[in-house]
């Protein structure tokens, strides 16, 4: 069942054309990713999904109503996490639990058990009298995330969650997202880090400079580039001259990296050969220690359809 609907949303600040043509749907039950370079046209398209700004053209459906005409409803339905800390800074933890309920009308035993449940889920409890200003990054985070549950939507929007969140954080964002979505949340995770799409979500939109790049599962956006893999080998010693020597040879390899004796190449499939590039190591008196086949990352999936990495912006 669809439960987000995208219909060729464009939108434009004057000259600037922020968004173009952009279309996808994303099922109910379903973590769906969203991945873009920063000035991609991310955050805009979610200000429009969530009714904060109007499209130039184009619609966007939520749960089979229309914003236009339903956003108060719509609204009810929807969590955001915003990429800037929406807290209080001088408030404490709890209070500011407790002003955010408010704000969606609960009171009384219902609020106090539904700030007790999210203090738990997302492990601040024992920080409850501590002020926000003196959280840490991950912890803000956390509670960023936890303010959005506080109204129990069964649609979820994270926009970059993870930025300045140190890895423990981040595990344990992942796995209650994880179990958040188990319970029936449909959740729209927002990131230019591709690693944590890639392990989070079930399909994925690529965007960049307003634009689909790529849309499908994880299988079918590889797909698109299939021809191409990743090498990694362990060598003895790496020669000075070893990359030039391998991009002269006539075997499918695009890119050469290195760091210390590790090397890895991005190869045409089509065209590599594994035998030619054992004889050109042991041509240039390499030892090989380790030599391994990887599936192409969605990272290199980007790379190959925009010619650029998600972090280069």
């Amino acid at each position: 069942m669809t439960y987000l609907k995208v219909t060729n949303i464009s939108k434009a600040y004057g000259t600037q054309q922020v968004l173009q043509d952009v279309s996808f749907e994303i099922q109910k039950g379903e973590r769906f990713g969203l991945i873009g370079p920063n000035g991609a046209g991310k955050s805009t398209l979610i200000d429009i999904i969530t009714g904060l700004i109007k499209a130039d053209q184009g619609q966007v459906v939520i749960d089979g109503q229309n914003i236009k005409g339903h956003l108060a409803q719509i609204r009810g339905k929807i969590g955001l996490v915003p990429q800037d800390i929406g807290l209080i800074e001088n408030l404490t933890v709890y209070d500011n639990l407790y002003y955010f309920a408010c704000l969606y009308g609960l009171s009384g035993q219902s609020l106090k058990d539904k700030i007790d449940q999210i203090l738990q889920a997302m492990g601040l409890e024992d920080a409850t009298k501590k002020k926000v200003k003196e959280l840490s990054g991950g912890m803000k985070r956390r509670l960023n995330i936890g303010a959005a549950l506080l109204h129990d939507p069964e649609f979820l929007i994270l926009d970059e969650p993870t930025v300045g969140v140190d890895p423990q954080s981040r595990q344990r964002i992942f796995e209650f997202l994880k179990q958040l979505n188990e319970s029936g949340t449909t959740i729209l995770y927002i990131s230019h880090y591709m690693e944590e799409v890639e392990a989070l979500c079930h399909r994925i939109f690529l965007l960049d400079q307003g634009r689909q790049v790529a849309y499908g599962t994880q299988d079918q956006v590889k797909a698109l580039v299939r021809q191409s893999n990743r090498i990694r080998f362990e060598i003895d010693r790496v020669p000075a001259n070893l990359t030039a020597v391998l991009m002269a040879q006539d075997n499918g390899i695009k890119e050469v990296q290195s760091e210390w004796n590790q090397v890895s190449l991005l190869v045409d499939v089509t065209i590599f050969s594994m035998m030619k590039l054992i004889k050109c190591l042991e041509a240039q008196d390499c030892v090989i220690k380790s030599i391994y086949v990887e599936d192409i990352s969605l990272e290199e999936t980007f790379l190959q359809l925009t010619g650029k990495r998600l972090r280069d912006e």
